[in-house]
């Protein structure tokens, strides 16, 4: 494994501690805890993809607490290991299958139309084809012009916007961020901090210390 400095360790003894920081110092603490989070998912390790199911299970579970469900993890999990081939796992384990497509499915193919529309389905959130080209064209954009926070914050906006929860807005910031570093698959990092991404919208340093934690 990748070592990680200790001063980082030091740095981000938890989130809100970290929020109290001036921006510089949480910029510089978020790309030190990206880059050493990169070196890790590009030596492909055997267990990567477990790893990113679990914080897929994770992350499902949040939003299922957020859409005012009382599954845990071990209830999304069984829901969708015991449930037979084609059969309906419900409301919440769809959540959690949002969340394992979002870990599982190549990079490239996460912020498509078809792929955007699937899981605002998943989320119980469906909306018209005009919306969901809209979405995508945005994202699009801020993939091509922004800077990473920047990119990030207003993925978050941009849900706002379309009267979306913040799970929604997670999700997608994952997969502009996995595009951005080149993975080969993204890895659902915010989803668990899905309460810290509330405010994103209206700060930056929100986002960052989301990307430092």
């Amino acid at each position: 494994m990748a070592a990680v400095p200790s001063w980082l360790r030091r740095a981000v003894p938890d989130a809100q501690g970290l929020a109290g920081k001036e921006v510089d110092d949480i910029a510089i603490t978020a790309g030190t805890a990206i880059c050493a989070l990169d070196a890790v998912v590009r030596r492909q390790e055997r267990w990567a993809g477990a790893w990113r199911q679990r914080l897929a299970l994770a992350a499902g579970a949040v939003t299922v607490r957020q859409a005012g469900r009382v599954e845990d993890e071990a209830a999304l999990r069984d829901t969708v290991l015991l449930t037979r081939s084609g059969d309906d796992v419900g409301p919440a384990g769809r959540m959690f299958l949002g969340w394992r497509r979002l870990a599982l499915r190549p990079t490239e193919e996460l912020l498509t139309k078809a792929s955007i529309a699937k899981v605002l389905e998943d989320f119980g959130h469906a909306r018209g084809d005009e919306m969901v080209g809209d979405l995508a064209d945005e994202l699009r954009q801020l993939a091509a012009t922004e800077g990473a926070v920047g990119m990030l914050t207003d993925a978050f906006v941009a849900v706002q916007r379309c009267d979306l929860p913040r799970s929604v807005g997670c999700w997608l910031a994952d997969a502009l961020l996995a595009q951005r570093l080149g993975w080969n698959h993204a890895t659902p990092l915010l989803g668990g901090e899905a309460a810290l991404a509330m405010s994103a919208g209206k700060s930056r340093r929100t986002v960052t210390v989301i990307a430092a934690t």
